[in-house]
């Protein structure tokens, strides 16, 4: 398997037309089922030739619905990685199982498309990345609104001075999680901060262009809810030039989402921000010399977007943006939010270059698809 999935990443511009990475999906939740499974056939460049679940009645189903020829449990995961059936794989698990299963499967040689948060710590994100350094395997990780249109525009704007400086960042991302719900349970890593939080948090970085110096944050608990963790997290995020980023997450309000950017000379306001899936079209206000100029920009299958960019940049041998390095800078700010709850302090954080950041270049634009019925699956919110 080593050599095959080298072979394709090693194929240059020419190599990669006609060719298809094949993925092998690993884990067949929500995420899985809704958004990735379905965009794989319009993305031109990969195909699905296996799945990894421990659910036989999904493994039935969903290997019947999308032509799977070769069906794993969690159990026989080394066999599958030994089987030589896939070039890359999906890893949809909960957060605190993807350590394990990214280094096993990029010391097998497989390439890694894998969802956020990265890890549940700092030390987990570098051994990942110490084992896709070491095997020459492709990482990525699965920041969807790198190749999203709206997002990729309002970050132009900025970049382009329509706004001014950007001085401050404010968002709001918010959903209702049932008490069965995987994310109900675990701790902190299952909680809103490190599920929703990557949102609002990578936007900032990113529209800023720059890495916070210091974390602060404020959690409740209720009592009504459910959780073993802050149900409601606001954090406040200091950046190099005296600007500030707040943000909100929730896993007991109503559905919401939303930021606004403020410079020195204008804002940009964004919602929705952060969703995906049928009826979600991104969408923007941009406010200049007391002018409000409404963009909007028509649905995509995100999905599809960040799978077809990964798979291009497997067959032509590329480096992925967002890349390891992006999944580190998130978690190491998710882990000093942890630290400012538990403790009531402020928290320093060490200064942190990135390398690269989103291209508005790839913006991706492949039509909506519609979500196929679920097996034993359900949103976080059981609709």
């Amino acid at each position: 398997m080593a050599g095959e999935a080298r072979q394709v990443a090693q194929g240059g511009v020419n190599a990669s037309k006609g060719r298809n990475v094949r993925y092998a999906v690993v884990g067949a939740g929500w995420i899985a089922q809704a958004a990735f499974m379905p965009a794989v056939a319009h993305t031109g460049n990969s195909r699905m030739t296996a799945l990894v679940t421990g659910d036989v009645e999904k493994a039935r189903v969903l290997s019947q619905r999308y032509g799977i020829e070769h069906v794993f449990g969690y159990d026989d995961y080394q066999a599958f990685l030994d089987a030589k059936v896939a070039d890359a794989v999906y890893l949809a698990l909960p957060n605190w199982m993807h350590h394990d299963y990214a280094i096993a499967a990029l010391e097998a040689g497989l390439h890694v498309l894998l969802e956020k948060p990265m890890a549940v710590s700092e030390t987990e994100c570098e051994a990942i990345r110490a084992a896709a350094r070491k095997s020459g395997a492709k990482l990525m990780i699965a920041y969807r609104l790198h190749f999203e249109p709206a997002t990729l525009d309002a970050i132009a704007r900025v970049r382009a001075g329509e706004i001014g400086e950007p001085r401050y960042f404010s968002a709001a991302f918010s959903q209702k999680v049932e008490a069965a719900n995987h994310r109900a349970r675990h701790g902190f890593w299952a909680g809103p901060v490190p599920d929703m939080g990557p949102y609002p948090l990578n936007a900032a970085r990113s529209l800023f262009g720059a890495e916070p110096i210091e974390v602060s944050a404020v959690g409740v608990k209720r009592a009504t809810l459910p959780f073993d963790f802050h149900d409601t997290v606001a954090v406040t995020l200091r950046f190099p030039g005296d600007r500030l980023a707040q943000f909100t997450v929730s896993y007991g309000a109503d559905a919401a989402e939303h930021y606004r950017i403020v410079g020195a000379s204008g804002d940009i306001f964004a919602q929705p921000a952060f969703g995906f899936g049928p009826g979600v079209a991104l969408s923007l206000k941009v406010t200049r010399d007391g002018k409000t100029e409404s963009v909007d920009f028509p649905e995509t299958d995100q999905f599809g977007g960040e799978l077809q960019y990964f798979s291009a940049c497997v067959i032509d041998g590329r480096d992925p943006e967002p890349s390891g390095e992006e999944g580190l800078a998130d978690v190491r700010v998710l882990a000093a939010i942890e630290r400012a709850l538990q403790t009531g302090q402020a928290q320093k954080l060490e200064p942190f270059h990135r390398r690269t950041g989103p291209n508005p270049a790839e913006a991706r634009r492949l039509p909506q698809i519609d979500i196929p019925p679920l097996v034993d699956a359900a949103a976080p919110g059981g609709d």
